[in-house]
């Protein structure tokens, strides 16, 4: 496959210029290959190739006479082509230029240029352990890099213009959605975290091999409105990334309520939020946890799920439905049907509503907010709204009144979930189920879940000072840092161990976190703050059954290390064998 350019130089033959420009589009895909196509009218330049757009081509198409900017392309082969042979055939014009273009291989050798951006929903341990990954196999293969990190303190080490103009490829290693509009132009090459973290190496290679262009730089005519109307639709991968994006947005909200409200619990008793405690600290914390950030949980997860589907046009659309599925009862289910309702409509509405150049400004900040929202609002209200309500309802009163073996299954189910990929689709999804839950008072899930979640790392940490001769010198001194993650709620600390020996080391992190969720919701402990690991234990009420709690997680952080001892075959047999 290869990636080429092309520049239409058509005077006043406008509209002649703009069908070869779609002619060229359309046979390059045909033939599997990319163009990016200038157009040079009297009306101006439409879609200006990007600074630097030469390096990752392997040639470029001069169409028709007059000021093609020739020498933006020194050193790339080029072809010549009249506007009417383009408009007969574009086909065999651009297999032509592809007979005298170089093979797409010389242009891969040699030290590259890499830019990258890695970021995960809770912006805390895959999002760093893949940039890690990223660097150390970039500078392994000898190219140079540069990584950006999303994380949930924000962007660390931001990407300048410069790097971005000068970066031979871009490489996307993100759970979430990014916004990709600073690479207009440029050859992007996008995964999940875990392929950087498991072999940075392939995944570097796969993108210097496989990146697309992405989109084209607008004129500079249309640049503001370009930027704010068009959606990538190169970054929407499925339903499950857009929601982990919602739920990356809402945690910190999540986090932050839950938190105001066990201080404010701790400050005034159990009776805080009544009036007469009015004008009292304990009231005003709760007031700020519990109707300030609790209140914004649901319309954050609609607008950034809608966000990741339709770019920015989305986010009012779904903020709106968002707050109107927490006022109807819906909760966090409703949230995630408004979100997606509003994205998807949205980006139809972009993609299917034409208007003149000079009114395309119009359509982010009036047209798409204003019908993005009138369908959403109204699907929420007549259609599915109620319907949502009474499943949430029906849903929490029977999550509520779970007792004895029913909340121990569900426990086990949460436990083995959190456990199972440490951080990945199947641990999110627990975690994302648990989180929701808060938004309608249900707390037993989040418990089940935290808990669940340290034992991994916890467990490992355990087994490498109790049973040290199953593991190698590097393991037993990379167990301190799993221990210290694993307080911290962090499950991603237990990847390494899991990586090198996934068929012993799986089971036994299931084993305890399972046993950990059963005991915690067999109890019927209850977390109000989503995240913190041990460091929001000794918060008063944060926590329900807090001894119980302690045991739940002591019982399952020695269980998985047990269970490594009779998995896990001692080191020096594993050496010899």
């Amino acid at each position: 496959m290869a990636n080429m350019l092309a520049v239409i130089a058509a005077g006043d033959l406008s509209t002649q210029a703009v069908l070869a420009a779609e002619a060229l589009r359309k046979a390059a895909a045909a033939l599997g290959h990319t163009i990016q196509v200038e157009v040079r009218s009297s009306l101006g330049v439409r879609n200006t190739l990007p600074t630097g757009a030469a390096q990752g081509a392997q040639g470029v198409i001069l169409v028709g006479s007059g000021d093609l900017g020739e020498e933006r392309f020194a050193g790339l082969k080029r072809s010549a082509a009249a506007l009417d042979a383009v408009l007969r055939d574009a086909r065999a014009v651009l297999e032509q230029a592809l007979a005298t273009a170089p093979a797409q291989a010389s242009a891969q050798t040699g030290t590259k240029k890499i830019v990258a951006i890695t970021s995960c929903p809770t912006g805390i341990a895959h999002t760093f352990m893949a940039a890690e990954g990223i660097q150390q196999a970039a500078q392994a293969l000898g190219h140079a890099v540069r990584v950006e990190t999303q994380g949930s303190v924000g962007a660390r080490d931001t990407l300048t213009e410069q790097e971005i103009r000068e970066a031979d490829v871009v490489l996307i290693a993100a759970d979430t959605q990014v916004d990709l509009a600073r690479f207009a132009g440029k050859r992007v090459f996008k995964s999940g975290t875990k392929p950087a973290i498991n072999d940075g190496r392939a995944l570097v290679e796969r993108a210097l091999a496989e990146a697309q262009p992405h989109g084209a730089a607008p004129a500079l005519a249309d640049g503001a409105a370009a930027g704010k109307a068009e959606p990538a639709a190169a970054q929407r991968s499925g339903p499950y990334k857009h929601l982990m994006t919602g739920v990356s947005f809402m945690l910190p909200f999540v986090v932050t309520g839950g938190l105001l409200i066990a201080i404010a619990f701790a400050l005034g008793g159990i009776y805080v939020f009544e009036d007469s405690q009015q004008g009292t600290l304990g009231n005003a914390l709760f007031q700020i946890g519990a109707k300030g950030a609790f209140a914004l949980m649901v319309p954050a997860l609609a607008g950034y799920i809608a966000f990741s589907i339709a770019d920015r046009p989305g986010i009012t659309p779904g903020m709106v439905g968002g707050i109107l599925a927490a006022n109807l009862g819906a909760g966090f289910l409703g949230g995630i049907v408004a979100g997606f309702i509003a994205g998807y409509a949205t980006s139809f509405l972009n993609r299917n509503i034409k208007l003149h150049k000079n009114l395309e400004g119009l359509k982010p900040v009036l047209i798409l907010p204003l019908l993005g929202s009138l369908v959403t609002g109204l699907a929420m209200i007549y259609v599915v709204g109620a319907p949502v309500a009474e499943a949430l309802a029906t849903l929490s009163a029977w999550l509520k009144g779970m007792q004895g073996s029913s909340a121990i299954l569900l426990g086990l189910l949460i436990g083995a979930m959190m456990a199972f990929d440490m951080g990945g689709p199947v641990n999110k999804a627990a975690y994302a189920f648990s989180t929701g839950l808060i938004a309608s008072q249900v707390y037993t899930p989040m418990a089940a879940a935290m808990a669940a979640g340290m034992v991994p790392p916890l467990g490992i940490a355990l087994a490498t000072k109790l049973f040290a001769n199953r593991f190698t010198r590097e393991e037993r001194e990379a167990g301190n840092a799993a221990g210290i993650l694993g307080i911290a709620f962090i499950t991603e600390g237990a990847i390494p161990f899991a990586a090198r020996d996934p068929l012993r080391v799986i089971p036994a992190l299931v084993l305890g976190a399972a046993l950990t969720g059963a005991i915690s919701m067999g109890i019927g402990a209850e977390l109000k703050v989503p995240h913190g690991g041990i460091f929001v234990l000794p918060i008063p009420n944060a926590v329900t059954h807090l001894a119980g709690y302690v045991v739940a997680l002591v019982a399952g952080t020695v269980t998985t290390a047990v269970a490594l001892r009779f998995l896990k075959r001692p080191v020096s047999s594993v050496v010899t064998a």
